[in-house]
């Protein structure tokens, strides 16, 4: 049994639909569980949906879903020559809360208008599957995958989603080949949509790849494998055909966007190799993720924009000390963020941290009560893995370097425009 994950990309139109039809003709025979994301930019079109409604602006946040709805059917008909009568009900679960008045947090709207990107993608898929000839049973992820109530970030109840997996989805084998699902979302024990955090969808397959103890994992994407950096920001970006489980894991911890920093342990845990292959030629080998360590790796280089640099100070110049620190790690935790960066000194603390203005502004409002806050936006976090001083000076020239970081095997520099 193999496991399959589709993103946004392969699915963002009729000719990549149909593309994606052929790679699994090619796997005829074979047993194989296929997540699929939204179509291309659709996530980001229901995020506006969850922002209009969460203002109070119930026609705008209808209108652009009426918008995004009159898409989904025209690729539905394109394809099949029909609508879908799946889509019914999808649409009138989000328009039955887009006409109600908001009054909880905003977390939760989102994750139940966001979590409808990969259901409308995978029913049009299933259908046009069918319709051409591959059986295939599309299942509802919200039915399997059980989380908590922690909204836009949700944790998985293993033990509940496992009873569910050998339940409810080994059984479907015995009489389909192909099952779809959606990746990146499930649902708490109130039947309320929760999402697993944003690219979570890698997540979801080696969730699943873990509990039906797949043979292996793959991740089709527009690019040939696993590269060194990404190739739209560097055009000199070079492939790397192996890479061990912990190597991911590092790239994904310092923000490499090729795999969720979630995904390889699930893996790792029963030493399931993980693929990224290419939808668009997939005869190309692609990158194999495993257990074997390698080694002469390039650079790899990994680039975070839109950082804030929080500097906590000492209110009276005593020291930080393990007590101040303690207070701040019990803060992130409580906000819900991660420093991609931290330095301590004696009576200062930097961090550098994505962005997110909500979160941000109540985290240095948070530590105002205990510390000096400081707070510098604009700035740009790289990181390089096996760096040498020649990629560093290169990356770094013209910049101004605010702070850095280093170990045997990784720099990171927080930097900004000169």
């Amino acid at each position: 049994m193999k496991v399959f994950k589709f993103g946004g990309a392969s699915i963002n139109s009729t000719e990549r639909i149909e593309n994606v039809s052929n790679i699994i003709r090619s796997f005829s025979g074979e047993k194989i569980l296929i997540i699929i994301s939204a179509m291309g930019k659709v996530t980001n079109a229901l995020e506006k949906v969850a922002e209009e409604f969460y203002k109070g602006n119930k026609e705008g946040a209808l209108a652009l879903f009426n918008a995004l709805k009159q898409e989904h059917l025209q690729v539905a008909t394109q394809l099949c020559g029909e609508s879908i009568p799946q889509f019914t009900d999808l649409f009138t679960e989000v328009e039955w809360l887009l006409h109600d008045k908001p009054v909880r947090e905003y977390d939760y709207y989102y994750d139940q208008i966001v979590c409808m990107g990969e259901l409308l993608s995978t029913v049009i898929v299933s259908h046009y599957f069918n319709h051409i000839g591959i059986n295939n049973q599309w299942i509802d992820v919200r039915d399997i995958v059980r989380t908590d109530d922690n909204f836009r970030d949700a944790g998985i109840d293993w033990n509940y989603t496992q009873a569910k997996v050998t339940g409810e989805i080994l059984p479907v084998f015995n009489t389909t080949d192909i099952i779809i699902t959606q990746g990146f979302i499930g649902s708490t024990d109130e039947n309320e949509s929760t999402t697993l955090g944003r690219e979570g969808s890698d997540y979801s397959a080696a969730i699943f790849a873990n509990m039906l103890d797949a043979e292996s994992q793959t991740i089709w994407k527009d690019v040939e494998g696993v590269m060194n950096a990404d190739p739209k920001k560097f055009s000199d970006a070079v492939f790397i055909s192996e890479l061990s489980y912990n190597e991911v894991i590092e790239m994904a911890y310092y923000g490499a966007q090729v795999i969720h920093p979630k995904t390889i342990k699930p893996l790792q845990n029963k030493g399931i190799p993980l693929h990224v292959k290419c939808f668009l030629d997939a005869s190309l080998k692609g990158t194999v993720i495993s257990n074997k360590p390698v080694h002469h790796l390039p650079p790899i280089i990994v680039v975070k924009q839109n950082q804030v640099l929080l500097q906590f100070s000492s209110k009276d110049f005593s020291f930080i000390g393990e007590k101040g620190v303690g207070k701040l790690y019990e803060l992130f935790t409580e906000i819900k963020i991660r420093p991609n960066l931290m330095q301590s000194g004696a009576i200062t603390v930097l961090c550098s941290l994505d962005d997110k203005p909500e979160r941000i502004e109540k985290l240095a409002l948070a530590a105002s009560e205990l510390f000096d806050v400081q707070v510098e936006k604009n700035l740009t976090l790289l990181t390089v893995r096996h760096y040498n001083d020649t990629i560093v000076e290169q990356l770094t020239k013209g910049k101004q370097q605010v702070l850095s970081q280093k170990t045997t095997e990784t720099i990171q520099v927080v930097m900004k425009e000169v």
